[in-house]
């Protein structure tokens, strides 16, 4: 079984995908979208959900810290449906609050790269650990 794991955010998505197994997430790249103009990039997405027979999708939920949904969750939430509708892939959800932190700061002690290439992959990492965060608690 595959999962995808997905980071929305308004100009891009970061995607990560699991092992067959469901043991591991590997971060896989970053699809730009635009949500005002409503380009959410299904294209791409499309392409890889075939390439990896993709069997579910998690999407990170970006609550606020006091476990409160604000606009970016229900963002999320709506791709999700979206995504559920042209693909006819079950979605679920898994609380990434502190995940794009985690990864940014994961990029700074680890990597020791720019403030510019981190922007370049942090979407990716963090839809990795939304993911593995996922099947940690789940597999």
């Amino acid at each position: 079984m595959r999962i995808m794991g997905l980071d929305v955010g308004s100009k891009t998505v970061g995607v990560a995908i699991s092992d067959p197994l469901g043991f591991t997430a590997q971060g896989l790249e970053i699809i730009p979208i635009n949500e005002e103009n409503d380009e959410f990039g299904f294209a791409r997405l499309g392409e890889l959900v075939e390439q990896y027979k993709v069997d579910q999708f998690v999407i990170g939920l970006p609550k606020n810290m006091n476990n409160t949904s604000g606009p970016r969750v229900e963002a999320s939430q709506a791709y999700g449906e979206k995504i559920t509708a042209l693909f006819g892939i079950p979605v679920e959800y898994q609380d990434e609050r502190l995940t794009t932190v985690a990864a940014e700061r994961m990029l700074i002690e680890q990597a020791d790269i720019s403030r510019n290439k981190r922007k370049k992959v942090i979407d990716k990492l963090a839809a990795q650990l939304i993911l593995q965060n996922y099947l940690d608690r789940n597999f």
